[in-house]
């Protein structure tokens, strides 16, 4: 095991093998989360493992419901990250190898993925796969998938641009090789009734992201429509169109308080929300349902939490929610 690895599990396990002495922790969780554990089974340790980069606000929203959901089974919560799929993988690894009772990851790059899943079976492990792979997910093995069908969510943006009257959009790519994003991207495109275009980006670089969408725009005055796939994109590409004298919307997949603030003030057009807090209480509960009571969700379909597309009208109402982290 690399030190980068046994660090993290070093600092994510710690205490989490024993039931005893765990009250005062789990008082602590429950009071976070509103209240006590509701239950009195034992403390079984979760592990969450994402494609995330750093800084990436969505997933701080899955772990929040994660957590939420965590408190009140008597769980211990753990978090792994990693963009790169091999490493992903080997975080992965890493937890299977300590022996915990159940895993939340997510199939972005499945490729990668489908053999540590298997592993993960194997040594008996439930998996539940959140936010990404849902064509993937039962074929792996996964018990559930927990998310939005990124196709239909890329329709629902292409019904709506139609709605609003759109001829030629930008979809901006910003992690080649993400199977989701390309998804939303062709979604759209299906749905769409005029020119939709592809733009890949470097996600991890945002001034990047900015001077390409500035160059696309300032180069041509036709795109009406900038469609970004992740809320910390959003507030980008307002920068961008107003660096490029464009006139373009701006739309979004994905929500947070940012986002909420720019429907409100007119900045942006509208956001596709799924709903990641649902994504990781769901992932978290529906572990314990099946630990506790061999439950399952779905009967080999995906569990929708989205598409859900908010407008101006919405936003004021989901601003509390957007603050506290929980939308």
């Amino acid at each position: 095991m690399s030190a980068v690895l046994a660090a993290v599990l070093g600092a994510s396990l710690a205490g989490c093998s024993s039931t005893g002495g765990k009250r005062a922790e789990d008082e602590r969780a429950a009071k976070a989360a509103g209240g006590r554990a509701a239950v009195d089974t034992p403390r079984w340790t979760f592990a969450m493992v994402t494609h995330s980069g750093a800084g990436d606000s969505f997933w701080d929203i899955v772990q929040n419901g994660a957590k939420q959901a965590a408190a009140k089974d008597n769980i211990k919560f753990v978090y792994a990250n990693d963009e790169e799929a091999a490493r992903q993988s080997q975080l992965v690894q890493s937890y299977i190898d300590a022996k915990v009772d159940g895993l939340i990851v997510t199939l972005a790059k499945p490729d990668a993925m489908k053999d540590v899943v298997a592993k993960a079976e194997k040594a008996g492990i439930p998996v539940i796969t959140v936010n990404s792979g849902s064509a993937e997910s039962k074929a792996f093995g996964a018990l559930s998938h927990i998310g939005q069908d990124e196709t239909v969510a890329g329709e629902a943006v292409g019904e709506e641009l139609n709605r609003r009257g759109r001829k030629k959009a930008l979809c901006v790519l910003h992690e080649q090789g993400n199977v989701g994003h390309e998804q939303r991207c062709d979604g759209a495109k299906k749905s769409f009734k005029g020119e939709l275009q592809k733009l890949y980006v470097e996600g991890t670089n945002m001034p990047d992201v900015q001077s390409s969408i500035e160059s696309k725009l300032q180069a041509d005055g036709a795109i009406d429509s900038v469609v970004t796939l992740g809320a910390p994109f959003a507030p980008t590409a307002v920068k961008a169109k107003e660096q490029a004298g464009s006139k373009a919307e701006i739309d979004t997949f994905d929500l947070n308080a940012q986002v909420a603030a720019g429907l409100q003030d007119g900045s942006l057009g509208f956001a596709v929300d799924q709903q990641p807090y649902l994504q990781g209480y769901q992932a978290v509960d529906l572990l314990w349902l099946y630990k506790y009571n061999s439950d399952v969700l779905g009967g080999g379909k995906p569990v929708l939490t989205g598409p859900q597309v908010i407008t101006k009208k919405d936003a004021a109402a989901l601003q509390e929610y957007t603050k506290r982290g929980t939308r």
